[in-house]
């Protein structure tokens, strides 16, 4: 199967899930960051950088939708490491993740929805095709795997 055959929806729900298997360990997480590649990660920035980056996209797409231009990004990203990311993951910060990142799933599942596979290969404005951002966002699992499972 190729990137253009794929269902951006499913990608992006698939994504979703996937983040949220790995969370639903991470209220053991021992508080120690995750090194990867050069940065560090932590249950609330993966939950954090993948929200973020859900939103980021839904605007740009939204935008060039609606044959607006869209707001540059200025957010840091993964380059910062908060203080509230380094707070214990509790059972009320997965209750929270779960129902943003499906309230999130939900939005984008029902956006490309509503797109024609004309209109979802062939977008709108400058960028990448509105199934591409799709299928890049999936790849949102990256700061969720950084953590990975935390063991019983």
């Amino acid at each position: 199967m190729t990137a253009h055959d794929e269902d951006p929806a499913i990608a992006v729900a698939d994504m979703v899930a996937h983040v949220l298997r790995l969370a639903a360990t991470w209220t053991r997480w021992d508080g120690v960051p995750r090194h990867v590649d050069d940065r560090v990660y932590t249950p609330h920035k993966a939950i954090r950088r993948v929200a973020d980056h859900m939103i980021d996209h839904l605007a740009e797409v939204e935008a060039r939708l609606a044959g607006l231009p869209t707001i540059p990004d200025h957010w840091h990203a993964s380059a910062i490491t908060t203080e509230q990311d380094m707070a214990p993951f509790t059972k009320d910060d997965l209750d929270e993740a779960v129902s943003r990142l499906n309230r999130l799933a939900q939005i984008w599942t029902v956006r490309l929805g509503s797109l024609t596979e004309h209109r979802l290969d062939n977008s709108p404005g400058e960028g990448w095709s509105i199934r591409r951002v799709a299928l890049h966002l999936a790849g949102s699992t990256y700061y969720a795997d950084a953590v990975g499972v935390m063991p019983e």
